[in-house]
């Protein structure tokens, strides 16, 4: 997950040619007082009174105000990412959780207004005819739909929905459970379901879903009171629903909910008998006559699960090794991360759930946040964010903040890609070949079996908010309903139903980044397409993956996908052409 916390989107300028160095420099400030921190509104404000106040008289002062708007975007936009940071890293601290809500309270909510005269202010100007189109198209549309979604009393709304969102890692980062006496995260305790004690893992699933059930009113109601504000924005800018507002505000201006339609469809008839497939092979494995939730990740009797890692300095020190087989530059942008102690890999009671790479705009190096456990799936998280931060360190460069605000349908490709690319080099987690080949069988299954819950959350979240006003029951129902469409009869989840009812609350996308969920499955289309391409010839597709990542968000996410050597394309046929290639990969492994 990219995660990014921006406030202010201002202005881009002509990206210069750059070397492939992860020797990353901060920014240096020229508009802004290098010394300058922000505490309060009225110490920020007069930066941006400068910049409305300022007169433009020609195309040199144009660019130089493009300039010093961009500095001063990225010193906001860093300060209100280490807020976030901190508090995600340790949510029992009230004062790094009040300094998150001051931003969003009080200081966001004064910067709107000044965004959206700013933005006006540019497009206004005879002088923005004079700036290369071609290389500004992409900017100047985001900023014209900034100015269209604009409205004064939105302000107070968002700012409580900035605030309202984090809720959810508050009330998810207290959920324990103990296990032989001793307590665990629900990530941590998730490594049981690997084990071969099929009493146990059931024990644990059983467990987990308990402690969810008993704050699943607390995200119902939540999650009632977000869409009711969510919506409450939309119509106050003059859509019929929240779904057609964040459309336009997410700028999906390449494709449209049909598209989502018609990725719903090709899942169903494409991947869901790959699943199948994949869950009778496991049964048999397993020697099961029913294969139940607890059993997905399990490995036969005297299997022990997979140990990658035994802690997350372990964990970083095994990714450099694979990084550096891959690409020496992929493993030197980890290694700037630590120098700069831009990690925070554990996992542990009072921590916010989930994983991010957040990237910092001034600093350059990004920082990434997980919750590591000692198991596979953290392997691919890590190497997941690890993409992330790659792409932030090669579109450090493009000379303004508004050119690294990539969409997130090639952020995600970004980090997909380095999934399927690393597991050539993934020797450096597993010191014998048959691990190896059990952690690549995994991830090709995860490849999988993601995209029935990318849909299903995507065809959950457009039905929500198509229906706004709908009761906790019928959401409930609702939910059930899209459930079962992308589910296959190979799991038997008979008795589970309350657990069921309530799986959404773990996807924290439908709390915090609202609509942010297909771009997974968009993203994981073009990083098979990328895997396809290093299979026959991984030098060009290496080149194809930075040459894309370092354009930032300066071209459409067609021209972004082409430059990865990619084909935009959501259709079946499209998709079921890359599902038989890795139907194909996965059958070698047989």
């Amino acid at each position: 997950m990219c995660k990014r916390v921006v406030f202010v989107t201002f202005a881009g300028l002509k990206n210069k040619s750059m070397a492939l160095s992860a020797d990353i420099k901060k920014l240096e400030r020229h508009f802004v007082p290098t010394d300058f921190v922000i505490t309060t509104w009225k110490n920020l404000e007069p930066y941006f009174k400068q910049l409305l106040e300022r007169e433009i008289a020609s195309a040199a002062d144009l660019q130089q105000w493009l300039k010093d708007m961009s500095e001063l975007e990225a010193v906001v936009s860093e300060d209100a990412c280490w807020r976030q940071i901190k508090m995600t890293c340790d949510t029992t601290d009230k004062s790094l959780e009040e300094a998150f809500t001051y931003f969003c309270m009080e200081i966001q909510p004064q910067l709107q207004p000044y965004a959206d005269a700013l933005n006006k202010k540019l497009v206004a100007s005879p002088f923005t005819a004079q700036l290369d189109q071609q290389q500004y198209f992409t900017y100047l549309r985001s900023v014209k739909k900034n100015i269209n979604l604009f409205r004064e009393e939105n302000i107070p709304l968002q700012a409580e929905l900035s605030v309202e969102q984090q809720q959810y890692g508050a009330i998810a980062g207290k959920m324990t459970v103990e296990v032989n006496g001793q307590e665990y995260t629900l990530q941590q305790a998730s490594k049981f379901l690997e084990s071969h004690d099929r009493k146990l893992r059931e024990e644990v699933y059983r467990k987990i879903q308990n402690r969810r059930l008993q704050d699943a009113d607390a995200m119902q109601q939540l999650y009632s009171s977000l869409v009711a504000k969510r919506q409450q924005v939309a119509v106050n800018a003059g859509f019929e629903n929240y779904r057609d507002y964040k459309f336009v505000e997410l700028g999906r201006f390449d494709y449209t909910k049909e598209d989502c339609n018609q990725f719903h469809e090709a899942v169903k008839l494409h991947v869901l008998p790959l699943i199948e497939k994949i869950n009778q092979k496991k049964k048999e494995k397993l020697g099961l006559d029913t294969l139940r939730p607890w059993d997905t990740e399990a490995e036969p009797a005297g299997t022990q699960p997979l140990k990658p890692f035994t802690n997350g300095e372990d964990l970083y020190k095994k990714s450099v090794a694979c990084f550096e087989k891959l690409n020496p530059f992929f493993a030197d942008c980890l290694r700037k991360m630590k120098e700069l102690k831009h990690f925070d890999l554990e996992s542990r009671k009072g921590k916010a759930p989930g994983g991010y790479n957040c990237p910092l705009t001034e600093s350059g190096a990004p920082f990434i946040f997980m919750n590591a456990a000692g198991q596979m799936s953290d392997v691919t998280t890590m190497v997941h964010e690890g993409g992330h931060a790659i792409h932030s360190f090669l579109s450090h460069n493009l000379e303004l903040s508004a050119f690294k605000e990539y969409p997130m349908e090639i952020a995600e490709v970004a980090s997909m890609a380095m999934e399927l690319f690393s597991m050539n080099h993934w020797e450096s987690f597993f010191n014998n070949a048959a691990d190896l080949k059990r952690a690549k069988e995994h991830q090709l299954e995860r490849t999988i079996t993601i995209f029935p819950w990318i849909a299903t959350i995507d065809k959950f979240q457009h039905w929500v908010y198509e229906n706004p006003t709908h009761t906790v029951a019928e959401r409930t129902e609702k939910w059930m309903e899209i459930l079962q469409e992308f589910s296959t009869n190979s799991i038997d989840f008979t008795g589970l139903e309350a657990y069921r009812q309530i799986g959404w609350q773990r996807q924290l996308h439908l709390f915090e980044v609202p609509f942010y969920y297909i771009e997974y499955g968009i993203a994981q289309l073009g990083a098979i397409g990328l895997w396809m391409q290093y299979q026959q010839n991984p030098e060009k597709a290496l080149t194809n993956y930075i040459n894309a990542l370092s354009l930032g968000g300066t071209k459409t996410l067609p021209q972004l996908y082409e430059a990865a050597g990619l084909k935009f394309d959501l259709s079946p046929a499209h998709i079921k052409t890359l599902m038989e290639f890795v139907n194909t990969e996965m059958e070698k492994m047989d």
